[in-house]
């Protein structure tokens, strides 16, 4: 059995390597003392020393490093030296002594060995360590205890079980300063002054992935191209500043986060129908123009936004046909006295007929031009058609129609629609067109004749003429002399 005195000690460098390796050289002394239970019963010590360069596997990978126990396992080889010495005692199973009792032998070894070690390390600070090992060492020779075999085999392997304590030296390499060792940073290569985690890799508070030093939002999670913040709606624009942050997807957004309306109506892009409505106009719930009356014209090219009518009438309900009619052949049908611009009472149904249009119709204005054959003096023509016009819309006025529906003016003479040379033709040149037209709409009588002289200038003209019915556009034409009175009917 081995006696108390077997005991030694040791040490050890060792080299980190990985979370899973480490390299070792190891170096032990041991003395032993042995004296055998047994017959034969020899007896000797033995000075061991044992250098080894070993591979420790460790377990923190699967652990992980924190944890304060750390198991890992050993194995290599080294130089077995050993200086022993001993007394073989052949005691006979009677207690008497054999033969070759008291032989004693002293032995100098240099053997190769390998060996195999568990442990267990306790960490008792960052830099020392409590090791406990037990150790299998088999050195490659049988005379340690002087005792051999005629088979060969070695049989002198051993035990070594030890507790010790493990200091770290010198500081690790931490290549981007940052408090965590290269050989635990997992993110190696972090900015200066960047606060990291005890992994080495930059906090990341919110945990979106997003470094704080490069969260703009640190805690709150976002996504990288927003700079770390959020964008609960997916439109490009941070909740922070989204002004509509309910967008739906794939809907294209202004710097605001809301919905674009190219043409400002109120009306989002991606539900405006009419996404090109001019600026100002009135739409509805889907972008589009409001259309009052519903005759498919949009209110603001709707002449008439409260009555329908087709688009060739500008959205105005057109005039029928056998109403037009009326206004075309009222000059038949409606009379003045003789070389006056006083109506007949027989003119009067056809008027009233043309107010009961005007009523029905009141997007229509009414166009009044008077004209007169050639006969007589040129101003004096001029002023009598002027007033006949007048005097028709003076009835009109009457009866309720608006002045600003009506307007007279007159052509004299300038303006025939037959020949003067007759008095056939003379009878149709003397007549009173009422042409109806869209109030805002240019003239009829303007378009088809031209510009008329205004009130003020018939006036104008009249003063200069005295004694004399007369207005005109200016002096009486040379071709004739004025005329004291009309010749024929007017």
């Amino acid at each position: 059995m081995f006696a108390p005195e077997q005991i030694g000690g040791g040490g050890h460098i060792t080299r980190y390597l990985s979370k899973s390796f480490d390299v070792g050289l190891l170096g032990n002394y041991e003395n032993y003392r042995y004296v055998a239970e047994r017959y034969p019963r020899p007896e000797f010590n033995a000075k061991i020393g044992m250098v080894d360069l070993g591979l420790k596997l460790k377990l923190s990978g699967i652990i992980g490093e924190k944890f304060p126990i750390q198991p890992y396992l050993m194995a290599g080889g080294g130089a077995f030296l050993a200086s022993s010495t001993g007394n073989y005692e052949n005691i006979l199973p009677d207690g008497s002594k054999g033969p070759g009792t008291n032989q004693y032998f002293q032995a100098d070894i240099q053997a190769v060995e390998v060996f195999g070690l568990a442990g267990l390390k306790f960490r008792l600070s960052p830099a020392i360590s409590l090791d406990i090992t037990t150790a299998q060492h088999y050195p490659f020779t049988d005379r340690i205890d002087n005792l051999t075999t005629s088979s060969g085999k070695l049989h002198d392997r051993f035990l070594v079980h030890s507790a010790g304590l493990t200091v770290a030296f010198g500081k690790p390499k931490d290549t981007d300063m940052d408090g965590v060792p290269d050989r635990k940073d997992k993110c190696p290569d972090t900015p200066q002054g960047v606060k990291v985690d005890e992994s080495g890799c930059p906090l990341d508070t919110d945990g979106d992935g997003i470094p704080d030093y490069q969260d703009k939002c640190p805690d709150v999670k976002g996504i990288a191209a927003l700079q770390g913040c959020p964008d609960a709606d997916g439109d490009g624009v941070t909740d922070a500043d989204d002004k509509c942050p309910n967008t739906p997807a794939g809907v294209k957004v202004d710097a605001t986060g809301c919905p674009i309306d190219s043409d400002g109506d109120g009306v989002a892009d991606y539900l405006d129908k009419c996404p090109n409505t001019p600026r100002g106009v009135k739409v509805d719930a889907n972008g589009c123009p409001l259309d009052r009356d519903g005759d498919g014209v949009p209110d603001n090219e709707d002449r008439c936004p409260d009555r329908p009518g087709p688009a060739s009438n500008k959205g105005c309900p057109e005039i029928p046909a056998e109403q037009r009619k009326v206004l075309n052949e009222a000059t038949k049908y409606i009379h003045f006295a003789f070389n006056k611009a006083t109506l007949t009472s027989d003119s009067y149904p056809k008027l009233d007929q043309i107010v009961s249009i005007l009523n029905e119709y009141p997007d229509y204005s009414l166009s009044i031009a008077g004209h007169t054959d050639s006969k007589g003096d040129d101003n004096y023509n001029l002023r009598l058609s002027y007033e006949r016009a007048a005097s028709a819309r003076r009835y009109l006025l009457n009866k309720g129609i608006a002045a600003e529906r009506l307007e007279a003016r007159g052509y004299g003479e300038t303006k025939p629609i037959a020949s003067n040379a007759t008095a056939a033709g003379q009878a149709l040149n003397r007549r009173v067109d009422y042409d109806p037209y869209l109030t805002g709409e240019a003239n009829p009588a303007e378009t088809k004749y031209g510009p008329a002289p205004s009130i003020a200038e018939i006036r104008a003209l009249g003063q200069k003429l005295p004694g004399k019915k007369t207005t005109g556009t200016g002096a009486p034409r040379s071709r004739k002399a004025p005329m004291k009175a009309p010749v024929k009917r007017k």
